[in-house]
């Protein structure tokens, strides 16, 4: 019975932070001349293109003297040109005049400082880049042949940042809000609601590391663009999803990964070295960087092996040759050695580990993949539930103790002899488990309520009728969805708490690590070159397995492969929001 999420991000790429640096597609610089304006500029643009489109980057450093709020022109050189979503300004354009707002965050400049923004463009016939700027109505004008050779950088850092870590990283500093789903988002009639919340950033490949301009689940901020953009907002903590196990999603379609099940090694030194090298940079050390951990990965060895309902013989795979123990425990060992580094494991939801049979193995599950490879309890700082999923946070109107003509809830076919109704019940008391069973006393729990909150029409406002345990059950339900193991893309869902800190005891914040929008899998099998496949619990049309009670999947129909773009879920997610927009 379990359930799970997808993968993640809107696109589009960071500026480079040098005029020196080399982006496919060219560079131009353009240095101010105009030396006795108090406004002076250095403009750096570059673009990565393809047929009928292209990602802009510009970075802009002030020269002169410090400015206090910025409007940056220039006119494209062909009419055709045309910018469609932007990030870090405000981007408005009348013929082939364009014009680019600070933000609150990056308005201010001191003298020498830069700031990059950049945007999505749609081109035909050719994608000339422009060749002269303003900033405040002061010309940057002249050029210079960028370099063949970038200059040399001082390479990351190996040694972990110093400092203690705080006791909940999420408490008292504001969230990294993802420029480039914050762009999708805004892109939306009303997105701009919800578009300036925290949402974390899905590394589900090797190539995310580095940025992936040209994929569906990923954009082109790589990890160090991303950490550089928290910087640059006054972020206090960032949020990434380390999801490239071997053999990863070991029960799914949709979400297979790029690693074979054999490919350890590859794990650890292209996936999780890399980004622990990034993440250790001095540089970021007064960011919070918060982990969570294989998502779906520890409990499908307890749920989806041989003998299970739904048991697949990758599941086996991977529990016989410790692809999951192992690459989770290096992974907690390489990156809780980082001084400001927050690792939270995934630890399903109500619905899938809610049963007395998974519940306490799965506390030993993940306890033994905290102690291996290395690593130790003190590794994990927490866990997290309900990852891109859509266990409801509370059911008011169905509690586990309730009974119907002298029959427990329990017997109902929606609980089905679960221990637990809601996420919030199951978090805090998972959250003792864990603690029972080896890890430290001060683990706090996230709760994922992304798209948990079941408002809109159909919320119900009191208990069903006590004919019997069903209807009781049914009539009270927060969650709308057919079968509590349905997963993708369910129809009538909506947005829920949005993100905080400290909003209930043992839970250090309700996060949305699943960036609402962005689709759990495709509705039918779509050829794609992203190793994305297709999930029958993705087609409406389904009538189910032994995972969800052989029950119709609730899944919406037209929806592109998982992490692409849905912009009929998001509408539907803002409609039925609770708290409602």
């Amino acid at each position: 019975m379990n359930v799970w999420r997808r993968l993640s991000g809107p696109r589009r790429a960071l500026a480079l932070a040098g005029a020196g640096a080399l982006v496919a597609g060219g560079l131009v610089t353009i240095p101010v001349t105009v030396a006795h304006a108090a406004t002076q500029c250095d403009v750096t643009y570059s673009t990565n293109d393809w047929p009928g489109g292209f990602t802009a980057n510009i970075t802009i450093r002030n020269v002169g003297d410090p400015i206090n709020g910025w409007t940056l022109g220039w006119t494209f050189p062909n009419a055709s040109q045309r910018v469609q979503q932007g990030w870090s300004a405000e981007f408005t354009q009348s013929g082939s005049q364009v014009t680019a707002r600070s933000l609150s965050y990056n308005g201010s400049l001191a003298t020498g400082a830069s700031t990059s923004i950049g945007f999505n463009g749609a081109w035909s016939g050719s994608n000339p880049k422009p060749t002269a700027f303003t900033l405040n109505g002061v010309t940057c004008n002249g050029g210079t042949t960028p370099p063949t050779t970038p200059p040399p950088t001082t390479p990351p850092s190996t040694t972990p940042p110093p400092g203690n870590k705080v006791d909940n990283p999420y408490a008292g500093v504001r969230g990294y809000v993802n420029p480039e789903w914050k762009a999708k988002a805004d892109a939306e009639p009303g997105g701009s609601r919800v578009s300036s919340n925290p949402t974390a950033v899905w590394l589900d490949r090797i190539a995310a590391i580095n940025g992936t301009p040209d994929s569906s689940s990923n954009g082109a901020f790589g990890v160090r663009d991303h950490l550089d953009e928290a910087l640059r907002q006054g972020a206090g903590y960032i949020q990434f999803v380390i999801y490239n196990l071997p053999g990863r999603d070991c029960s799914a379609l949709a979400s297979n990964g790029e690693l074979g099940p054999d490919e350890l090694p590859r794990y650890k030194a292209e996936y999780i070295d890399p980004i622990a090298a990034i993440q250790a940079d001095p540089k970021y050390a007064s960011l919070r960087i918060i982990n969570v951990i294989e998502i779906d990965s520890l409990p499908n060895l307890v749920t989806n092996t041989s003998g299970q309902p739904g048991g697949t013989a990758m599941c086996d795979t991977v529990k016989a040759n410790g692809a999951y123990v192992n690459g989770v425990g290096y992974a907690l060992a390489k990156l809780g050695a980082i001084g400001n580094i927050y690792n939270y494991i995934d630890a399903g939801h109500h619905g899938w580990l809610g049963w007395d049979s998974n519940f306490g193995p799965t506390a030993d599950q993940l306890k033994a993949a905290a102690v291996a490879s290395g690593s130790t309890v003190r590794n994990v700082h927490g866990f997290i539930v309900n990852t891109a999923n859509y266990s409801a946070l509370r059911e008011p109107y169905v509690k586990i103790t309730d009974q119907v003509n002298g029959q427990t809830v329990r017997q109902s076919r929606w609980i089905d002899w679960n221990q637990y109704v809601d996420e919030l019940s199951f978090a805090q008391a998972f959250r003792q488990k864990l603690v029972s069973v080896g890890f430290d006393s001060g683990i706090g729990m996230l709760i994922d309520t992304s798209r948990n909150g079941w408002g809109g029409t159909a919320r119900p406002t009191g208990p069903g009728a006590t004919t019997s345990v069903d209807t009781y059950v049914n009539g009270g339900r927060i969650d709308r969805r057919l079968h509590a193991g349905n997963w993708c893309n369910q129809a009538g869902a909506g947005l829920g708490e949005r993100p905080r800190a400290n909003p209930e005891p043992g839970i250090d914040a309700y996060v949305w690590v699943k960036p609402p929008g962005e689709s759990d899998g495709s509705s039918r099998e779509i050829p794609n070159n992203e190793g994305k496949g297709f999930d029958r619990m993705c087609d409406p049309t389904y009538g189910g397995n032994a995972r969800n009670g052989n029950n119709p999947t609730g899944a919406l129909p037209d929806a592109p492969i998982s992490g692409a773009w849905f912009s009929a879920q998001f509408q539907e997610l803002m409609r039925n929001a609770y708290p409602a927009l």
